[in-house]
């Protein structure tokens, strides 16, 4: 945050704030995914940008609050998990909170959005904070499990070691995609698979 390039973010946001467009998530929650230490992290999930209508995000990817409508890719997720993971039953909330909890990183590639507009932010900087972030854990931590869904998570995690990780790839769970390669990949039983065998503990998906 103390590079040159973090001040061309802090002015984007505060660009959209001067024009009275609301920006989401909340400042507050921002940076919610990095309440996971990296030497907690065990997975690592790339979303694009926050959900950009009012109430939904809360700094986590592909999470909603409590009590907010589950967006599709959302119920695309939940449905792979239920044919994948023996006994998972579809949840009725969205929050991913305690995925993030137990080494889910959830990392959305942009961090913030305009109410209303899709990668409204998309320029504003948070590409190249996120990459630095994602070669720090590809380069500083070992084993961990990259989940990339769709192409704009797979260029981000090009670089990765893939000696060194396990890169999960496959369509994004979007309804315009999860029919073309997401439904049937099984990504959760082959985290949990790969953890165990490198002697970690597997996720509970089960929310």
């Amino acid at each position: 945050m103390a590079k040159p390039y973090f001040d061309k973010i802090k002015s984007g946001i505060a660009h959209s704030l001067e024009k009275g467009i609301s920006v989401f998530p909340p400042l507050e929650d921002i940076f919610s995914a990095f309440h996971c230490a990296p030497n907690k992290i065990k997975v690592v999930i790339l979303g694009q940008d926050p959900y950009h209508g009012f109430g939904q995000a809360h700094g986590l990817a592909f999470s909603v609050h409590q009590g907010v409508k589950i967006p599709p890719s959302l119920r695309n997720i939940y449905q792979e998990l239920a044919t994948d993971i023996p006994g998972f039953k579809i949840p009725q909330e969205g929050d991913l909170t305690a995925w993030s909890e137990q080494g889910v990183f959830l990392l959305n590639t942009v961090l913030t959005v305009e109410e209303g507009k899709a990668h409204s932010h998309a320029l504003i900087g948070w590409e190249q904070f996120t990459s630095a972030v994602i070669d720090y854990l590809a380069m500083n931590c070992e084993n961990l499990v990259f989940i990339l869904w769709g192409s704009h998570a797979q260029k981000k995690g090009a670089k990765i070691d893939r000696s060194k990780h396990l890169i999960l790839e496959s369509a994004h769970p979007s309804p315009l995609s999860a029919y073309r390669g997401f439904l049937g990949s099984r990504p959760f039983s082959q985290t949990n698979a790969y953890l165990v065998a490198q002697g970690k503990e597997p996720i509970e998906w089960q929310l």
